[in-house]
């Protein structure tokens, strides 16, 4: 396996990417993360991927990890969109014509499902893991409407993001290792709750425009986004699968069904492929 950094640039912002590769790649994972992290918490899911043989292909978000800019801010969710446009390109510069998969935790899900029922790209299929369809809590009133008010006046200023971060995995030391990430932040501004709300929202009622196969995963004690959500969108449509984890938190991948999560996104691609 080999592990390489770069970067590419979109709407004046310098981005982030890394990918490993296998010795030979069946096909291409490109890695979307969630809300306040950053790729590199994706170093052991590459990793699995990798052994599997699929090469992987990740970048940090608009505000987040090591790309540039404003922490927990983007410019529109459009441009968010025309980021992971942006790293399919740069993929099939890396890769060439090998099969390509998008793969969305969180917010990242949420990215990724929009991505594709909006764009229908060319890509073999696409996975979302616990992705922010519906919050499984509603925001303090004030802070929503504070929220509106900023996104027309001051968009680009940031707001806790109200997470606990004990919500993320029953495993402890995995929220030892969130909390001590000095790459992980709170911050967010309306451009990325108040979008992603609404996005969230739109791709629920949208499922039906799904035209390539979508595997989504939620755990059923998820405290950050409703499970629910997931399982509504996927209801939509015969080519999404759907699974829940009875039990599992937000970060299945770091949780205890970790190994059970990561096999069966092996398991489906395997079958893409």
């Amino acid at each position: 396996m080999t592990h390489q950094e770069g970067s590419f640039t979109y709407q004046q912002t310098e981005f982030y990417t890394q990918y490993w590769t296998p010795t030979t790649a069946r096909a291409v994972v490109l890695l979307i993360h969630g809300m306040g992290e950053h790729s590199g918490r994706y170093a052991h899911v590459a990793h699995k991927l990798v052994d599997s043989g699929y090469a992987v292909m990740a970048f940090d978000h608009f505000g987040h990890g090591k790309t540039k800019g404003k922490r927990g801010h983007n410019p529109g969710y459009a441009y968010v969109l025309g980021s992971i446009a942006m790293l399919i390109e740069q993929a099939k510069e890396t890769f060439g014509a090998l099969p390509m998969f998008l793969y969305g935790h969180s917010m990242g899900g949420n990215a990724v499902i929009n991505f594709v029922l909006r764009n229908q790209p060319d890509l073999q299929g696409a996975i979302a893991t616990s992705p922010f369809l519906k919050l499984a809590f509603q925001p303090p009133a004030w802070k929503l409407t504070l929220g509106k008010v900023m996104q027309k006046i001051a968009p680009s200023i940031t707001l806790g993001n109200e997470l606990d971060a004990n919500d993320i995995s029953r495993i402890p030391e995995e929220v030892a290792n969130y909390q001590n990430d000095p790459l992980v932040h709170d911050k967010i501004s309306p451009n990325f709750s108040l979008s992603f709300i609404d996005s969230g929202a739109w791709a629920i009622e949208n499922g039906q425009q799904l035209q390539l196969p979508m595997l989504v995963l939620h755990g059923t004690d998820d405290k950050i986004i409703d499970c629910k959500g997931s399982e509504a969108f996927a209801s939509k449509t015969a080519l999404a699968s759907f699974k829940s984890y009875p039990g599992g938190y937000h970060e299945l991948h770091n949780d205890l069904c970790q190994d059970e999560l990561i096999q069966d996104i092996v398991t489906w691609l395997d079958k893409q492929v």
